[in-house]
């Protein structure tokens, strides 16, 4: 596509309505370089500089990032979306479909204009896209950053006519598109206020004002300290109790014998370890979020510890499934999911690098060798019929889909296993994106799925691993999976409570 329109060229017969915004476009152009901007001198051509490339929004979601709370790192991802696709269309569509001149710089004072002009062409501001688009898809995911970035990119926005880099139009153009890019990324991958969790059944439990009765044991490897202490400053009669990773069942035992309520602080291997606990004391269980991941935490609706201390204090709990898996004489629970195949071998490699090298860069290494294989890792009779398989996924409850994985539960009462099969073959990491692409009740041939409230499956090969909740052992011969409907009660604010 090649630029075909000139805004700014004479073309045969009268465009008053045209004519006239252009004339305005201008005359405001130049009321701001004429006017005395406070403070504004030492500050927007720097700041207007630090957005070229979209550098100043890297470098803003990366804070974000690093607050390691879970809704800023979604609000700094959906703003990196939200910005990538305004840029596509702005450099495909926009700046291709409308050939503008750069303003005339006559007016602009020289201490204000940027050392290196632009050089495309001016209609839309791809500066102002960049920064409405972030800002948007920031808000959108919380309100809180939206508001914090909100005023650095409209700052961003109106350096670009300070400087004299575009009229006043091509940023109102940029901002709107910007905008625009931002709410079809919320179509596409919707956040979590759009949608609603349905009332799951509420259980009556004690309320602790104080924290009197509730015993906590938290991972101390999971970096959870912060989050012990404002727990302890809210609840000052709880029980804190910090221990190593291998001391944690024992540590969890010993608080069950005297607790009203158990809790538990780390990640979803150590929720797993305290649910089963929890069910066999019959003792509801308080969850504090402290891992990397907290898929069970998240989709419970528990982020972070406002959110259990209101719980407990007001005696707000919910019931919810447990899937269990049975091997002869290896048993568990899972509460998110339970998988053989790829999975768990990913998992082993994982977990053997995470203390060398850290948990993603380990977690991308172990995707890569896993995936370089061409054998068949499992081959499993399902349904009565012997099948290679590259994945068995369960879930505890159905998964529903964000953008190309199934993301997150909306409801963790609904009885369900989410059983997910990616067939046998050549070129496993060809046909994993297949299936995910496919959708999550599509059928394809790499692909199949079924919602089910107990499987069995049988000829299992000694030594096959087995994952759940992100830890693995392993199985022989016949295992069967079936859920647990509302056997475990877990503290939770309910909505309008």
């Amino acid at each position: 596509m090649t630029p075909d329109v000139d805004l700014t060229a004479p073309k045969p017969g009268r465009h008053a309505v045209r004519d006239a915004l252009l004339a305005l476009d201008c005359r405001l152009f130049e009321f701001a370089a004429e006017r005395n901007w406070p403070l504004a001198e030492p500050v927007l051509p720097r700041l207007s500089r630090s957005a070229n490339h979209g550098v100043l929004w890297f470098a803003t979601a990366a804070a974000m990032a690093a607050s390691r709370t879970p809704r800023a790192r979604r609000a700094a991802a959906r703003g990196l979306a939200s910005l990538a696709l305004a840029s596509l269309t702005v450099n495909t569509l926009g700046k291709r479909s409308v050939r503008r001149p750069r303003p005339v710089l006559d007016p602009v004072p020289l201490v204000r204009q940027l050392k290196r002009q632009p050089i495309t062409t001016s209609f839309p501001s791809g500066h102002s896209a960049s920064a409405a688009a972030f800002a948007t898809g920031v808000a959108l995911e919380s309100p809180a950053w939206g508001a914090a970035v909100g005023p650095i990119a409209w700052s961003v926005a109106l350096s670009r006519v300070y400087t004299g880099a575009h009229f006043p139009s091509d940023v109102l153009a940029g901002a709107l598109l910007g905008a625009g890019a931002a709410f079809a990324v919320r179509g596409m991958v919707p956040t979590r206020a759009q949608i609603g969790t349905p009332p799951r059944p509420r259980a009556e439990v004690p309320a602790l004002p104080e924290g009197e009765g509730l015993v906590v044991v938290a991972n101390s490897a999971a970096g959870t300290s912060d989050r012990v202490r404002a727990l302890q400053n809210a609840l000052p009669r709880a029980e804190l109790v910090e221990c190593r990773p291998q001391d944690i069942r024992g540590e969890l035992e010993k608080a069950a014998a005297h607790a009203r309520v158990l809790g538990v602080c780390g990640g979803d291997g150590t929720v797993n370890a305290a649910a089963e606990v929890a069910l066999r004391h019959d003792l509801p269980l308080a969850v504090l979020p402290g891992g990397t991941l907290n898929h069970f935490a998240h989709d419970l609706g528990v982020e972070d510890v406002r959110a259990v201390i209101r719980a407990v204090t007001q005696g707000e709990a919910v019931r919810v499934d447990v899937g269990r898996f049975d091997c002869g004489g290896t048993r568990g629970i899972f509460l998110n999911t339970c998988s053989l195949g790829v999975y768990p071998e990913l998992v082993r490699v994982r977990d053997r690098w995470s203390r060398r090298i850290g948990g993603w860069p380990a977690g991308v290494l172990a995707a890569l060798r896993v995936l370089r294989t061409d054998g068949h890792p499992l081959e499993v009779e399902f349904r009565g019929r012997a099948r290679p398989l590259w994945l068995l996924f369960v879930g505890n409850g159905t998964y529903h889909r964000v953008g190309l994985a199934p993301g997150r539960r909306l409801d963790l009462a609904d009885g369900r296993l989410d059983v997910r099969v990616v067939h046998g073959g050549r070129r496993p990491a060809t046909r994993l994106l297949a299936a995910a692409l496919a959708g999550p009740l599509t059928r394809s041939p790499a692909h199949a799925a079924v919602q089910v409230g107990r499987l069995r499956l049988a000829g299992m090969a000694p030594g096959t691993l087995l994952a759940y909740d992100g830890e693995v052992t392993e199985v022989a011969g016949e295992v069967t999976l079936e859920k647990l409907p509302e056997a475990l009660t877990v503290y939770r604010p309910l909505a309008g409570a």
